[in-house]
């Protein structure tokens, strides 16, 4: 790397039009003139420090980016993704602390996502608010270590801010909207519990029983196809106590092998399985 890119990294560096990078959903740097292309290692070098806010050491960060080389070759790998990043104002090199970072001007998709769920619990219910920004993974489908780590813990919180948001919605009485938003964690994370029930509440808060039953009978299907356990939760114990709720009260789940049709009766045969055959119901 050359003395000339080394400082055009540095602090002291003259202020440039600020570039931005994304890692949600995909990964894209945009620069004042428009999108710029990086190498393979280049752009998991950005990626890396987009995800990770503050100063990384180099020991660390090439260790983390190249967990298959010894130092010495995970450091000159660094050294050649940085050199590739001929990205003037978008890196701050220290050489003297080995540090390094996005610049302080960078915009990161992922901080704006994350300085979101820190202020939804101060937005009230009355207000709206753009939730796009925490619908997306952390870069999905790469694969590193490094980026599981964080992609869950994000995943985890947006989660979490979204469904909140509709119990605050649900709260304000904007129904429509409360199922809208809950729904959108169930799209994420479709056998997470603590979404379900966030549309099961709004659907009942909006006065909408049977489409409640239909998602936790939904849910109960997902459940049982894939893990063969039921929900943890009953869908009776959501319901209001009070005389305005009699059929959600006395509704009583039948499984599905239990329903008849007309005109059919189930037999055995020969100590085989049950089969359904035309006629009624006979003595044997």
């Amino acid at each position: 790397m050359s003395e000339d890119q080394r400082r055009s990294r540095t602090p002291d560096a003259p202020e440039v039009a600020p570039h931005r990078v994304t890692v949600l959903g995909a990964f894209t740097l945009t620069a004042a003139t428009g999108p710029v292309a990086l190498g393979v290692d280049a752009r998991r070098l950005v990626a890396y420090l987009a995800v990770h806010p503050r100063a990384q050491h180099r020991d660390a960060l090439a260790a983390d980016l190249w967990p298959g080389l010894a130092v010495d070759a995970s450091l000159r790998a660094l050294d050649d993704a940085l050199a590739a990043v001929d990205v003037p104002g978008l890196l701050v090199v220290d050489d003297a602390q080995g540090t390094l970072a996005l610049a302080d001007d960078v915009e990161v998709d992922l901080a704006a996502a994350m300085r979101l769920v820190r202020s939804l619990p101060e937005v009230p219910g009355s207000e709206d608010t753009d939730l796009a920004l925490l619908l997306a993974d952390i870069l999905p489908g790469w694969t590193a270590p490094w980026i599981a780590v964080e992609r869950e813990r994000f995943r985890q919180l947006r989660l979490h801010a979204v469904e909140e948001r509709s119990a605050r919605l649900t709260a304000a009485g904007r129904h429509a909207d409360a199922v809208a938003v809950a729904r959108r964690a169930v799209r994420s994370a479709p056998s997470r519990e603590s979404a379900r029930r966030a549309v099961i509440n709004a659907l009942l808060a909006q006065g909408d029983v049977a489409g409640a039953m239909a998602e936790h009978d939904e849910y109960q299907e997902l459940l049982r196809s894939s893990v063969g356990a039921a929900p943890a939760f009953g869908f009776d114990p959501l319901i209001p106590q009070g005389p305005a709720w009699p059929v959600a009260r006395a509704r009583s789940v039948m499984p599905r092998s239990a329903v008849q049709l007309p005109g059919l009766r189930s037999v055995r045969v020969s100590g085989g399985p049950r089969r359904l055959v035309a006629g009624g119901s006979s003595r044997h």
